[in-house]
């Protein structure tokens, strides 16, 4: 055993794997990789202050999403090599913390480093020199040399008696070709030892594949820009989606069109929005980077406008149809969830369209085949959603209750035949479809209005 002194002597306790480790948020991001560390043979203490989420894990009950992890998650717990808990332990070997907590959009109220400092501070309170941090979580602009106070003034000496990095997460949930295992990751480092015991923790989990730079800054303006690409262009495409449909065009035989040039181009495809707690909220990290410098970001400010602007028109444009069809004021809208294939409703632009339909007095029903009665009622409280005005739907195969409109937000992949089948036998007579996906079908006795194609 490596009794901690130095980094030198934490470096040796992470290449016999001696020196436990323990990760902060057992989310999106922190669940997977508490797992695959304890999976790789590594000591976790998987911590969480979401008492329910710490018992549901030691009963052994996942989420949905969660599913493909159970095999590894309850070996890694029957072996002891995963411990679920509140708070951290004391270590006599050099331990490691990894900070996957949420960082929410600064208000007046709420910093966005409010959970990552409470984070740092919970671990520094059981820590010894020798000790590394680990920032997963995506941060403001200047977190990092942040947290870096807070070290200090506790007595060490970052750099030398204590480690220092930042590695953000780039965790897509359901993507089947790059996942944790195989996602190039930057990070920065305080020092080299500590970089050699990032390498070494993180060949346990991308095979060390980690793209180092100069500065704290540097990568946390690389991930927050990463995801300001991704809007920018989500919003340029939603709203080509909306010049399309004046032109009475279809938009995805432009960008199939566009995509046939070899350099240059990369295809985005229309939907209600861009949801999910990274690229709504990332770039808004840059804003206040800009603000502090009297600049304003206008192409961000513009892609955010936008961005919230499509569920209103997706709205306006159902009112529209139906006023002109003399339909009843009813729709069931959905696929609640940001993104295909998850249960993960937040900022959901769903969610948004429901409220804006519930805004012009309709008769609103909701539907995802992830719903659950503990996830709706979170998702209404984010939303702002005070009052249920819209009743769920759990079965849309066989659905008996009358709407005017089917309006599906998003499309998860074992759902679609059944969206295709519902609007081929015209169940609905109107469907309007947000990410054009369906097939047309002369032979529907519904109407069919897609995004970008009406």
């Amino acid at each position: 055993m490596y009794m901690v002194d130095t980094l030198q002597n934490t470096l040796k306790g992470v290449k016999s794997y001696e020196s436990p480790i323990e990760v902060f948020g057992l989310g999106y991001v922190g669940f997977p990789l508490a797992v695959r560390l304890a999976s790789m043979g590594m000591s976790v203490r998987g911590i969480d202050v979401d008492k329910n989420r710490i018992s549901r894990l030691n009963r052994n009950e996942l989420l949905d999403t969660e599913g493909n992890l159970e095999e590894s998650f309850r070996s890694a717990k029957t072996s002891g090599r995963l411990i679920l808990g509140t708070e951290p332990v004391s270590s006599n070997v050099g331990k490691i913390g990894i900070i996957c907590v949420p960082t929410p959009i600064p208000t007046e109220s709420v910093l966005s480093n409010t959970y990552v400092n409470s984070a740092t501070e919970s671990f520094l309170k059981t820590c010894q020199g020798g000790d590394v941090l680990i920032i997963e979580s995506s941060v403001e602009v200047g977190t990092t040399d942040a947290v870096k106070s807070i070290i200090e003034s506790s007595g060490y000496n970052v750099g030398k008696s204590f480690g220092l990095a930042f590695c953000p997460e780039r965790i897509d949930p359901q993507n089947t070709r790059w996942t944790l295992e195989n996602i190039p990751r930057v990070v920065y480092c305080s020092d080299d030892t500590t970089y050699g015991i990032i390498k070494t923790i993180y060949s346990n989990v991308n095979n060390s594949s980690l793209v180092r730079v100069s500065s704290a800054k540097t990568a946390e303006v690389t991930k927050s820009f990463e995801n300001a690409f991704r809007l920018v262009n989500i919003s340029l495409v939603n709203e080509m989606a909306i010049l399309c449909d004046k032109l009475g065009i279809n938009v995805r035989e432009v960008i199939d069109a566009a995509s046939t040039k070899p350099f240059g181009f990369m295809p985005f495809y229309p939907g209600a929005g861009a949801g999910g707690h990274c690229i709504p909220k990332d770039p808004r990290f840059l804003l206040e980077a800009s603000k502090k410098f009297g600049q304003s970001f206008n192409t961000i400010n513009n892609a955010l406008e936008i961005n919230l602007r499509i569920p209103q028109y997706i709205a306006r444009n159902i009112d529209e149809i139906i006023a002109e069809n003399g339909m009843p004021k009813s729709v069931l809208v959905c696929g609640m969830a940001y993104k295909p294939n998850t249960e993960d409703m937040r900022d959901s632009p769903g969610f948004k369209i429901v409220k804006r339909l519930l805004d012009k007095k309709y008769m609103v029903g909701v539907y995802d085949p992830f719903f659950n009665d503990i996830l709706l009622e979170k998702y209404l409280y984010e939303n702002n959603i005070k009052e249920k005005k819209f009743n769920v739907q759990h079965d849309i195969s066989n659905i008996t209750e009358e709407f005017s409109c089917l309006c599906i937000a998003q499309h998860h992949s074992h759902m679609t035949p059944l969206l295709q089948d519902i609007y081929s036998r015209g169940v609905f007579p109107l469907v309007y479809d947000c990410q054009n996906k369906l097939h047309r079908n002369k032979n529907s006795a519904s109407i069919l209005r897609c995004l970008g194609a009406i």
